[in-house]
C-alpha cells in the first residue's frame, strides 16, 4: 500500500497493535481496527487520524484523557480510567474485516477482558466493536444481558453482573462527514459513561 503524499517518506509501524490506556480502567472502548494511515502508521490506536481527533476530543471532554488530541505515541496523551482496544489488531484491506480475521484476533481481546478486572462500562465503537464485546462475553461465560441487545447510538445494554455496554457510532469519516455522527453525539456517549461510573 502506497502512503498518501502527506505521509510520503514516513516509516509505518505496519505491525499488529496492542491496546493502550489505564490498566485499572473502569471504562473500556472496543473499536474496529487500526486505521491504515492512523494507528497502522503511528503505532498507537486512533492516533494520527481524523477518527482519533474526534474520539480524543470526546474522551477529554468527559475527563477520560488529559488532552484532546492524539498525533503520535510520544505526544503526552494519557488516558484516565479508560482503556482502548480493537476487534482487529491490523488494518484490514478496504477497512472491511473478514470473519476469519476477527476470529484470529479474538484471543487478544479475550485476554484483555480477563486482565481488565475493574471495567464496569464498555463502549462499542461501531457495530463490529459492539458485537465483538458481546461475543467475547459469551466466550468467557459471563452473565447474559438483562434484555435482548440492540445496536443504536447511545443505547445501553445491561448485564446481570452490573456491566453496561453502550453502543456508539464509529467516529469514521464516513459517519462524521455525512453528519450521521456529530461531536455532541460522540461527547454525549462518554458523558453517559462517566455518569454510569459515578452512579449519577
Amino acid at each position: 500500500m502506497k502512503p498518501p503524499p502527506r505521509y510520503a517518506g514516513q516509516r509505518y509501524w505496519a505491525r499488529p497493535l496492542p491496546g493502550f490506556g489505564d490498566a485499572r480502567a473502569r471504562l473500556l472502548l472496543v473499536g474496529l481496527a487500526p486505521a491504515a494511515h492512523g494507528g497502522n502508521r503511528t503505532g498507537r490506536m486512533f492516533t494520527g487520524d481524523r477518527s482519533g481527533d474526534w474520539l480524543f476530543d470526546a474522551l477529554h471532554h468527559a475527563g477520560f484523557a488529559n488532552q484532546a488530541t492524539s498525533v503520535r505515541p510520544d505526544d503526552g496523551l494519557r488516558l484516565r480510567d479508560a482503556y482502548i482496544t480493537a476487534t482487529l489488531r491490523c488494518a484490514p484491506p478496504l477497512n472491511k474485516p473478514l470473519p476469519d480475521e476477527i476470529e484470529r484476533c479474538e484471543p487478544y481481546l479475550l485476554e484483555e477482558l480477563r486482565l481488565l478486572e475493574r471495567v464496569r462500562v464498555v463502549v462499542g465503537l461501531g457495530r463490529i466493536g459492539w458485537q465483538a464485546y458481546l461475543r467475547t462475553r459469551k466466550r468467557l461465560g459471563l452473565p447474559r444481558p438483562t434484555a435482548a441487545p440492540r445496536f443504536g447510538h447511545g443505547v445501553a445494554t445491561r448485564f446481570d453482573d452490573g456491566m453496561t455496554l453502550l453502543a456508539c457510532y464509529h467516529p469514521s469519516q464516513q459517519n462524521t462527514f455525512t453528519g450521521k455522527l456529530t461531536r455532541p453525539m460522540l461527547r454525549g456517549v462518554f458523558v453517559q459513561a462517566r455518569r454510569l461510573l459515578e452512579g449519577v
